[in-house]
């Protein structure tokens, strides 16, 4: 009898610890998810952080008394490299959505501007930019909430606060960037 207690002792043991270490694992793979999905944002913003010059040269050749809407594009550019959280860094990315949107806006007084071969180009490069961080942005949405529910659901969520594994901020866009930018003439 005290041999079938003992063996039924260590069974339930090894499935604990078993358990532990698929759980853990989950956990670590998502995190990693979560991520690399952030990684591929960041590679578009980037991007989109590298074109933008270019666009507000071609803008303010036009357009040079549009001091506001070229400051807002460096203002929110500024804020995007001192960002030091998730947070921060979108609050950033929303300024930068909506500054853009003003700046094309803009543009759209300028028939002459918007004729020029180099504007169109940056424009078409600016939209696929801008296509490739939506989808950036709802990968990794999607993976913060395959993530979250995994640590929120019980028994994982006991495991994975003694773990240390933390929320993730989603990436979300608000705000400023939300609103249709207001052309003034």
């Amino acid at each position: 009898m005290d041999t079938v207690i003992v063996i039924g002792s260590i069974a339930i043991a090894v499935l604990a610890v078993l358990f532990l270490i698929a759980t853990f694992n989950r956990l670590i793979r998502l995190r990693n998810r979560a991520e690399n999905a952030w990684a591929q944002i960041d590679v578009q913003l980037k991007r989109r952080a590298d074109l933008v010059p270019n666009l507000v040269e071609s803008v303010k050749g036009y357009a040079s008394h549009e001091r506001e809407t070229f400051q807002a594009v460096t203002e929110a550019r500024a804020q995007i490299g001192r960002a030091r959280n998730l947070e921060q860094r979108a609050e950033g990315e929303n300024m930068l959505t909506a500054a853009i949107g003003r700046l094309l806006a803009v543009s759209e007084a300028y028939p002459e501007l918007r004729a020029t071969e180099q504007f169109q180009d940056l424009q078409r490069q600016l939209e696929e930019i801008e296509e490739k961080v939506a989808v950036s942005r709802q990968i990794y949405n999607d993976t913060v909430l395959t993530y979250e529910t995994a640590r929120e659901t019980f028994p994982t969520n006991l495991l994975a606060a003694m773990l240390g594994f933390g929320p993730r901020e989603y990436f979300e866009v608000e705000g400023a960037a939300r609103e249709a930018p207001q052309v003034r003439f």
